[in-house]
């Protein structure tokens, strides 16, 4: 489509009318032998490569820049050609003198521009704009061909540290042509610290071991280059295998030569996997037990154990009632919230298959009490926070982006976003004699959601894929159910058992751990789609996932690191150690002084693992201090795992700690009135701290101090009593603040 003359006609433009058409003529003919310019093939790309469509420039939501609203990163070219070529009045082109288009002086710089010059004019890019223009800056010519594919070459190798490798992307399309299009590819790294590409797709591998990725994209379409950066260390024995875990973790250090620890010692793994699968330290006794077992499999045991325990039920509970945002805001909302947490640790006491507790959550109808999963619908009341939540936290894909435009970095649209929206279209409510409290319902209809950007309206589909007509009577939302549970889902297994392995390790093989997507490709894939394959294989069996993983001698490592593998973030070779969270450390708090935490409305002795709701970190100092997320979010970003100034203060000096401490009934009190040896006293507090001995050193410099008599202002010795009693609050209080107490390691 040419446009008329009389779109750009201007006082200037007239007056040079003969010498512009004789230049469009000599333009013309030197150009004949070349294709005509796309603009959706050439000129969008251009623009993209230019970063003229990012949202820091003319994509940015609310208008663009001084009125220039292109989409974001040309995903829209329908839209985008209207901004270029219709809107202002058409003073963005001037076709019969092209270089003189206020499009390409700005790029260039000849005329100001707040985002300076775009495109250099001896750049293949100008020379593409400006034959578009020259050619009456059509949208579509009779032979303009579609993109149907695009990938990268190479598409994967193995390459030594320090080297480089040019990545050529190429682009076949829908009349069987292909084309180098690396010059007009995004290029971006998956890690700066690994890989760094540049503009023109040379990368430049770093000095650190281990597997990085390359995204590319052009148009919507995008490619992955995936590299491994062996380190080639020698590997020597590895640990005997215990699962297929163990083979695929084993198997990928061995191939990029990352040797791994040694196992760690039992006192190590009780702390660790007690820790991580119940939230608390081991108990002296368990320790004791544990420890004076020469049972060969006395590991599997304590797993086992662990998992029949309360505790498991509390802790994992408390992972997923915060990211099914289970918050109160007001005290109409303690019924729903306890009955909430109860089915949800229930559920996990139980072994509820995984596809079902999430099938009984996204269908639930009723009322909170007769129906607890009915309490999700309270929290997250609009279908597009519902489809959201349930396609971040169950599936692993963010879909936020595409409630406004084509995803940057994934195939999602628009009408992927509503139509999986339309799933919760028909979702009632009515108040119930309980205030506050809504019975949930299937409104009888057609489930339909408008797209707001074209107003059609869209029936549901589950990203892309069809499940079928929907009568009226049908509740929607089990058609998603049946879709989410099938056993070739390509997201639903896999998102929850990357999420539990980064529970377990640190980080996840897709990292972060909701965010999978084609272009960020797993550290281990073959691992990943095992773990997959096994999870769907047990009937979604949430505790043999949990048995698997820590079952497995790569759980099982030491953290110290070896001469090699220091520098390793993402191979596990080693376990990575990871400070406690607030609930976890200020139960060990409570267990090395024996002063538990009172929170109100719950029997002493509650742990903090166990709190239903976000409403406790209102009343505990130290939940707050230490980032206790407070459920608005199924991001578990939510929650602060960083170290600060407040927190370190707060274990140093804080009232709550002092009286902890020198509690009438605390550990501190009760070992000085004791009258057995200072060294089982001292042994008692090491091994509820760290589940081990103290070393002879650690030993030998605890009886010195704790048999040191202080004196009082007057420099009188103090009582012997009160003495010891202080000595063991510093003891336990210097304990408390070391980073062996206070990481899981």
């Amino acid at each position: 489509m040419v446009l008329p003359i009389s779109l750009w006609a201007s006082r200037r433009q007239i007056v040079g009318l003969a010498i512009v058409l004789f230049l469009v003529s000599v333009v013309h003919s030197e150009d004949v032998a070349q294709q005509p310019v796309s603009f959706v093939n050439d000129v969008v790309p251009v623009l993209t490569k230019a970063s003229c469509n990012t949202g820091g420039c003319h994509a940015k939501a609310g208008g663009g820049q001084n009125g220039f609203q292109l989409s974001l990163l040309g995903f829209e070219v329908a839209e985008d050609y209207e901004a270029i070529v219709r809107e202002g009045r058409g003073r963005r082109l001037f076709p019969p003198i092209p270089e003189e288009s206020l499009l390409l002086r700005k790029a260039s710089g000849e005329t100001p521009h707040g985002g300076g010059v775009r495109l250099s004019k001896d750049s293949e890019g100008y020379e593409i704009i400006r034959r578009w223009i020259s050619e009456g800056a059509p949208f579509h010519t009779a032979n303009t061909p579609q993109l149907e594919t695009f990938e990268v070459s190479p598409n994967r190798g193995v390459v030594g540290m320090g080297a480089q490798q040019q990545l050529q992307a190429l682009a076949t399309f829908s009349d069987g042509s292909q084309r180098d299009v690396t010059e007009f590819a995004l290029f971006e790294s998956n890690s700066e610290a690994m890989a760094e590409v540049s503009s023109d797709g040379l990368v430049k591998f770093q000095q650190i071991p281990g597997r990085v990725a390359i995204m590319l994209r052009y148009q919507d379409k995008s490619a992955v280059f995936t590299a491994a950066i062996p380190l080639g260390a020698p590997i020597g024995e590895l640990p005997k295998p215990n699962n297929f875990v163990d083979e695929l973790v084993f198997g990928n250090l061995q191939e990029i030569g990352i040797p791994p620890s040694p196992v760690s010692d039992d006192a190590t793994f009780l702390r660790r996997v007690t820790l991580d699968m119940t939230g608390r330290l081991p108990t002296v006794k368990e320790t004791e037990s544990f420890l004076s077992s020469s049972a060969p499999d006395k590991r599997d045991q304590v797993i086992e154990r662990l998992l029949r325990s309360p505790g498991y039920a509390d802790f994992f509970a408390n992972k997923w009632t915060s990211l099914l945002k289970n918050r109160r805001d007001d005290a109409s909302d303690i019924t729903s919230n306890f009955a909430f947490h109860a089915w949800i640790r229930d559920s996990l006491l139980d072994n509820v298959p995984y596809d079902q507790l999430v099938r009984e959550l996204l269908a639930a109808t009723g009322t909170v009490v007769a129906n607890p999963p009915v309490a999700w619908y309270k929290r997250v009341k609009e279908s597009k926070e519902q489809l959201e939540d349930v396609a971040q936290l169950f599936l692993g894909v963010r879909l936020q982006c595409a409630q406004c435009h084509h995803h940057p970095f994934e195939r999602w649209s628009q009408d992927d976003y509503y139509s999986l929206a339309a799933f919760f279209s028909q979702v009632g409510r009515k108040p119930t004699e309980i205030r506050g409290e809504d019975m949930i319902f299937h409104k009888r209809g057609i489930a339909a959601a408008t797209n707001m950007k074209t107003g059609e309206k869209l029936r549901p589909a589950a990203l892309g894929d069809s499940v079928g007509d929907i009568p009226p009577e049908q509740d929607p939302r089990l058609l998603l159910a049946d879709w989410i549970s099938k056993p070739n889902n390509p997201f639903f297994a896999k998102a929850v058992v990357n999420r539990y392995w980064k529970h377990f390790f640190k980080r996840g093989l897709i990292e972060p751990e909701d965010d999978i997507r084609d272009t960020n490709p797993p550290s281990n894939p073959e691992l990943l789609a095992a773990l997959e394959e096994h999870f769907v294989a047990s009937g979604f069996d949430l505790k043999e996932l949990v048995r698997v993983i820590t079952q497995s001698k790569a759980y099982q490592l030491s953290s110290v690191p070896n001469e090699f593998n220091l520098i390793d973030e993402q191979n596990y070779s080693r376990y990575y150690p990871r400070r406690l969270q607030a609930e976890v450390l200020l139960d060990a708090v409570n267990d090395l002084t024996a002063s538990p935490t009172d929170f109100p409305n719950l029997p002493l002795g509650t742990r903090a693992v166990a709190l239903p709701d976000n409403s406790y970190n209102k009343a505990s100092p130290f939940l707050r201090v230490f980032g206790r997320p407070d459920n608005s979010s199924v991001c578990e970003c939510e929650r602060v795992q960083s170290s600060s100034l407040a927190q370190s203060l707060h274990l140093i000096n804080s009232s709550e700690i002092k009286s902890k401490l020198g509690a009438a009934k605390g550990r501190a009190a009760n070992l000085a009135g004791q009258d057995t040896p200072v060294e089982a006293k001292i042994s008692e507090i090491y091994r509820i701290a760290f589940s081990r001995e103290p070393t002879a050193e650690e030993l030998q410099i605890a009886i010195e101090y704790v048999k040191q008599i202080p004196t009082d202002a007057e420099g009188k010795p103090i009582d012997a009593n009160q003495a010891a009693r202080q000595n063991y609050q510093d003891l336990i209080w210097a304990l408390m603040n070391s980073k062996e107490f206070l990481f899981n390691h």
